[in-house]
């Protein structure tokens, strides 16, 4: 008998090119599936074949539990009974027992092979995606073996990958047989082995385009630095040099858009802006709303957002039909863009200015003169009044020392009393509100002064109220109502 099961080991490692131990297992887990069979399918088994002789073990296992949770007397044993055994035992731990081993030759033959066969092919699939992740190479290229629910399976070589219908160009209609590219989004792990999940709508996948059509991003003197895509319709990329003797939009676009209609030919007909990359947010934004000429732009760090001013005529461009232009550069820079024209601008900035304005002269009891004075000189807020260096307050030419000095201490004054009187706010709110998951004491006093004090008031609220009250994302608002929510359904 030990004999017979390692003559099929050997055979069917040196059948399936893999390692004996494979099929060892393999082997361990027909052998318990048969022995399960023969009890019924009522108990767990553990086999363990000898690596060398061939000979073969079988055992029964419990799994320990509390005496109160005890179900199964074939699967798990009570606390008690187990330190009966083991002094040590804990819940959780395996106890086994030795059970007479079944007579190898009278195994099913099909139900152990099966099992065998299974696990071997597993152990393929396993070793052929590990020679592929080891080549490093997220750009599968193969055919289009079957279509199911929409979803085409694609044939690379030993590998099998699925790309879903909508990771698939708009109106791209594949069919089997066909040659197709893309890129490896993901790898999934389920019952049936690991699954290769595909993307052609990922920006990931124009930039392997472009490197694998312009070799001068491979040796390292190009880089694409971003992609933003509206798959099928529009794309941009931003390129820098590494070299400033080539052009990176020009050697990009190849000898009479060679390279660049080699990749569109590819994505279906997207057409596919190339922008000079820009380490600065503000000459980024110009590139990359091109063909759109900007007039001016400003930058709030704080927001993460840039207005961009543009002229009456530049509007339409700025934009895109559809808003896709501003879209795509908004996803490529990574900043929120504000299109307007020249005179929304100026209004935007007299209504700010004017809210500042009546800021200062409020809260630092200043006229009209001074107010607008610190407004001209870049001053937003109480907090830069207050602790902006004093040379720097000093260099402005219409205050002299003891008014910057008077200034900065209404300013401080004024925010200690805007302090203390957020401090009482949220005196006022219920601990179950201030403690409740997610709330923090910034949020909590946004919406003391709202009126917001309690779990309800707060579970009352919009995703939208909240969002305005307190500035939020909505992904987070979202969150903290459901949390203020879910006692209504206990």
């Amino acid at each position: 008998m030990s004999k017979e099961i390692l003559l099929l080991v050997d055979a069917l490692a040196r059948e399936k090119s893999v390692n004996p131990d494979i099929v060892f297992v393999a082997l361990e887990a027909a052998l318990a599936s048969a022995t399960k069979k023969k009890h019924g399918d009522e108990i767990e088994v553990r086999v363990s074949i000898d690596r060398e002789t061939g000979n073969f073990d079988s055992f029964q296992r419990w799994t320990v539990v509390e005496d109160g949770d005890w179900l199964s007397e074939t699967l798990e044993m009570p606390l008690s009974a187990a330190r009966k055994r083991d002094p040590d035992a804990q819940p959780g731990d395996i106890l086994e027992d030795p059970l007479e081993p079944i007579d190898f030759g009278r195994i099913g033959a099909q139900a152990a092979k099966q099992v065998i066969f299974q696990k071997i092919r597993d152990a393929e699939r396993e070793q052929i995606l590990a020679d592929f992740l080891a080549r490093g190479d997220s750009l599968v290229t193969g055919t289009v073996k079957r279509i199911e629910r929409g979803n085409a399976i694609i044939e690379s070589g030993r590998l099998e990958a699925l790309l879903p219908r909508d990771q698939m160009i708009l109106k791209e209609n594949l069919r089997v047989g066909d040659r197709v590219r893309a890129f490896l989004q993901r790898i999934e792990r389920g019952n049936r082995g690991p699954q290769l999940i595909l993307s052609r709508t990922a920006p990931e996948f124009i930039v392997k385009l472009f490197e694998l059509e312009v070799p001068e991003i491979e040796e390292g003197l190009l880089e694409i630095k971003a992609a933003a895509r509206d798959p099928g319709m529009r794309a941009k990329i931003a390129v820098k040099s590494n070299d400033r003797r080539i052009d990176p939009i020009g050697t990009c676009v190849g000898m009479r858009g060679t390279r660049v209609q080699a990749v569109t030919g590819e994505l279906g007909g997207e057409r596919v802006d190339i922008i000079l990359w820009s380490p600065e947010p503000a000459q980024f934004v110009i590139n990359a709303l091109a063909p759109a000429e900007v007039s001016s732009i400003l930058v709030d760090e704080d927001k993460h957002s840039i207005d961009v001013v543009v002229e009456e005529d530049q509007l339409a461009k700025a934009i895109g039909a559809r808003g896709q232009n501003v879209r795509l550069a908004s996803e490529l820079t990574g900043w929120e863009l504000n299109i307007m024209t020249i005179d929304q601008a100026q209004q935007k900035s007299e209504t700010e200015h004017s809210t500042v304005r009546q800021l200062f002269m409020e809260r630092l009891d200043v006229d009209q003169e001074v107010a607008d004075i610190l407004v001209e000189e870049g001053f937003t807020t109480l907090e830069e009044v207050a602790y902006v260096p004093l040379a720097e307050m000093l260099e402005i030419a219409a205050f002299d020392e003891e008014t910057v000095n008077e200034l900065r201490s209404r300013a401080k004054d004024a925010l200690l009393t805007e302090a203390i009187a957020s401090e009482e706010q949220i005196e006022n709110v219920s601990d179950e509100l201030l403690h409740m998951a997610g709330m923090d004491n910034e949020i909590a006093r946004k919406l003391a002064t709202q009126g917001v004090r309690t779990m309800d008031d707060l579970a009352d609220l919009s995703v939208e109220e909240l969002v305005e009250m307190t500035g939020v994302d909505e992904a987070r608002a979202r969150e903290l109502i459901m949390t203020a929510r879910a006692p209504w359904f206990e």
